[in-house]
């Protein structure tokens, strides 16, 4: 996977080359990727559902984290991207069923790794049970659901825990139900600011897909 292709870019995100991941992490070259958050409506409540990244992950092993994301490689476009979601939890999607949550500049900087992100950031509304996902055991280990009011105060500082339900997988290879509180920590580490960005561009795509024809 380290010597996977990407695109690189400079400070002004225009494109001066090719390196390998390894690379791209190491010197902290800008490079683009996908990343898609699933929204869902169950009994009058909006739900996000998210991943927890598998402890064989070599960053932020255990963690709860975006529903599926990952790089674009060099000879990939944007809708290529959509290969994540099939890969990391077993959802046929089509491109044109995304929302767009737009392009997000996201930047993490840390003794061993300097990851500067072109993010391509999409919503889906999803309608089956997140029991029916079907997981890749090498990148993530459960999948878990949070209100999503709860889920906006948390990054908005008005909550400091929330309570996450859904499965994970236990080295057997059953699924182990999940029903729990969890606080800040057990997040991937993303900065509060992106936090804070996703949640509110989710929130005004549902307000205004509630004024116009109702988002479900």
């Amino acid at each position: 996977m380290e010597t996977e292709l990407l695109k690189i870019f400079d400070e002004n995100k225009n494109p001066i080359g090719v390196a390998t991941r390894e690379e791209v992490h190491q010197k902290g070259y800008w490079h683009e990727t996908f990343q898609c958050w699933f929204i869902k409506k169950e009994s009058e409540k909006i739900y996000i559902i998210l991943q927890i990244r598998s402890e064989d992950k070599k960053d932020y092993p255990n963690l709860i984290d975006i529903t599926a994301a990952g790089h674009l490689l060099a000879n990939e476009i944007v809708i290529d991207g959509i290969r994540e979601i099939k890969e990391e939890i077993g959802v046929e999607v089509s491109f044109h069923e995304l929302i767009s949550l737009g392009v997000i500049n996201y930047s993490v900087t840390r003794k061993d790794l300097i990851d500067r992100e072109i993010a391509n950031v999409f919503l889906f509304k999803c309608n089956q049970p997140i029991n029916h996902f079907i997981l890749q055991k090498e990148e993530v280990s459960g999948i878990v659901k949070i209100d999503f009011d709860d889920f906006y105060d948390l990054w908005l500082g008005n909550k400091d825990k929330v309570r996450i339900e859904g499965f994970e997988i236990d080295k057997k290879g059953k699924k182990v139900p999940i029903d729990r509180i969890a606080q800040k920590d057990e997040f991937v580490p993303h900065e509060n600011v992106y936090y804070e960005t996703i949640v509110k561009r989710i929130k005004e795509k549902m307000l205004m897909d509630n004024d116009e024809k109702g988002l479900f």
